[in-house]
């Protein structure tokens, strides 16, 4: 019987009360979010951190860096088909019908300056999608950072004075930093 009303005696308990532990500087403003939105669309961090001047920086670098890939792609293209052409007319000895189709510039070019710029066009379509990765990379630290910073004073009291220094005793020159916070 007393084993039976401990079972009950445990089942009336009060449960604790919780704890609310409000943040107003990462609740207000989480990083996190900040960077989910522009990791998914560029410049939708930067939006939402009341920093819409940075868009079309943003959609600038990506662009040019879309621009050089697709100039590249489009070279890589060209000088591949010439070089294939050019090397099928060496191996099978003939006149090729598909001579025609090069583009005008690169039909005086050699089979190895060929071979050259197609290696050379790959090489730059990698480093292009790569600078693109890095930059929308940017793109969310960035929204990431100015999140983080979005609650930072940066008042009147708040000052860095560069200053050139000598010290007699070592006999150099120098600088000398001088952070001030507050008045």
């Amino acid at each position: 019987m007393l084993l039976l009303l401990g079972l009950y005696a445990r089942g009336q308990s009060t449960p604790q009360p919780k704890q609310n532990r409000y943040d107003s500087v990462t609740a207000a403003h989480p990083p996190k979010k900040a960077a989910l939105k522009s990791a998914l669309v560029p410049g939708l961090g930067q939006i939402y951190n009341k920093k819409i001047w940075k868009v079309p920086i943003v959609y600038g670098a990506l662009g040019t860096s879309g621009a050089i890939f697709f100039y590249n792609l489009n070279n890589y293209q060209d000088t591949r088909f010439a070089y294939r052409v050019k090397y099928n007319m060496r191996v099978n000895s003939t006149d090729s019908a598909l001579f025609s189709q090069i583009k005008p510039n690169l039909q005086p070019l050699p089979e190895e300056s060929l071979k050259y710029y197609r290696n050379q066009f790959r090489r730059d379509i990698d480093y292009s999608v790569l600078f693109f990765i890095v930059l929308w990379g940017l793109n969310v630290v960035d929204a990431a950072v100015d999140a983080h910073l979005k609650s930072f004073d940066v008042g009147n009291d708040l000052s860095l004075r560069i200053a050139p220094g000598y010290s007699e005793t070592a006999a150099t020159h120098g600088l000398s930093l001088r952070l001030t916070i507050g008045k």
